[in-house]
């Protein structure tokens, strides 16, 4: 009885001890420099922070200096001021996601201190003004991702002076409602564009053209989920697209949504030719239906010189016809009036009342 009292003792003991060694598991780390924000949590490593629905008016200050990935979220940052991320260096940091933090303005030198920045999410923000050197200080920032954010305000002057002096390899522009393809804004050397979810009916010739500009001449291009109108005015984009779909990734996936009978096509299965003209709303005049309209004006001009000319040729027998046409109404005209004088004779009409004289 003693020894096992002495076993339960003895395991016991160690209790205590297994308590010290997770109680640093257990507590959140504290506010201290090189460790995790006590606003944030870091995952796996420090190297991996996220701030997710603190309501963050600014970015934290105590960062790990060895992040790579920082990730907030659901903030309310409102401006980016200069510096924002520089009360700390951050030599090491390649991704920074800044969604959904109502992020309405970035001054000058936003980003300094973040000298190997390479991917920048501001998606989700209602972006209103962009200074000229917003993204100055990051010279190896090539992936820029503006999805959701251009909405609030037209921003392509400000982004295009914003844009000048890096080298863009992406830029991801996805449901900002665009109706065109913002061409003032696409810096020299972009090698993807990401357009899915906007306002796209076709692209113009002159937008065509200006893909084909040096600089631009291996820029791919992703399409998706647009309104793609496969009228007439499709035409160019869709003969572009048939010589040149390695450029547009989900060409293949790219599909109509109007007019109705196309509505649902497959992009790529129509022929340029096959397209058809209609006077859309807000769109030019159907030209399929003006040269019909013009076709039929020929044919009836020419059915009516034809029978001009066949009223020409015939004119003598024409003229006799009508002067027999004439005769033979003058004659049956004067048999009546010869009947309605003989009805009116008055001798003739006694001589019918007395019979019997």
């Amino acid at each position: 009885m003693a020894r096992r009292q002495q076993r339960a003792t003895g395991s016991g003991g160690w209790l205590p001890w297994l308590g010290l060694a997770l109680l640093p598991l257990a507590v959140p780390p504290a506010a201290a420099p090189g460790g995790c924000p006590s606003a944030c949590y870091c995952v796996a490593t420090p190297e991996l922070v996220q701030c997710r629905y603190e309501r963050l008016e600014e970015p934290p200050k105590e960062l790990p200096s060895t992040v790579h990935n920082l990730s907030i979220a659901g903030s309310n940052l409102s401006v980016l001021h200069r510096a924002a991320f520089a009360a700390r260096p951050l030599p090491d940091l390649r991704l920074l996601r800044l969604r959904h933090d109502n992020i309405q303005i970035i001054e000058d030198m936003a980003l300094q201190g973040l000298p190997a920045l390479r991917t920048l999410d501001l998606s989700h923000n209602p972006l209103l003004s962009v200074a000229a050197g917003a993204f100055a200080g990051v010279p190896l920032l090539h992936t820029l991702q503006l999805n959701q954010a251009l909405l609030a305000a037209p921003l392509e002057e400000q982004l295009a002076l914003a844009l000048r002096n890096i080298s863009l390899r992406r830029l991801e522009l996805a449901g900002n409602s665009l109706r065109a393809l913002p061409a003032a804004l696409l810096p020299a050397g972009l090698e993807e564009l990401d357009l899915r979810n906007n306002s796209l009916q076709r692209l113009t010739a002159v937008e065509l053209r200006s893909l084909e500009a040096p600089g631009w001449q291996g820029l791919r291009l992703t399409l998706g989920a647009n309104p793609l109108s496969c009228d007439c005015a499709l035409r160019p984009f869709l003969t572009w697209l048939r010589a040149a779909a390695a450029r547009v990734p989900d060409a293949r996936s790219l599909r109509c949504a109007g007019p109705l009978p196309l509505r649902g096509a497959t992009l790529l299965r129509l022929r340029p030719e096959g397209l058809a003209c209609t006077a859309a709303e807000g769109g030019e005049p159907g030209q399929l239906e003006t040269a019909s309209y013009v076709f039929f004006g020929i044919v009836l001009a020419l059915i009516g010189i034809v029978f001009l000319m066949v009223l020409y040729l015939n004119r003598r027998g024409i003229k006799r016809w009508l002067h027999n046409l004439r005769e033979a109404c003058r004659d049956q005209m004067e048999g009546y009036h010869y009947r309605y004088e003989q009805d009116a004779d008055p001798r003739r009409t006694s001589a019918i009342g007395t019979p019997g004289l």
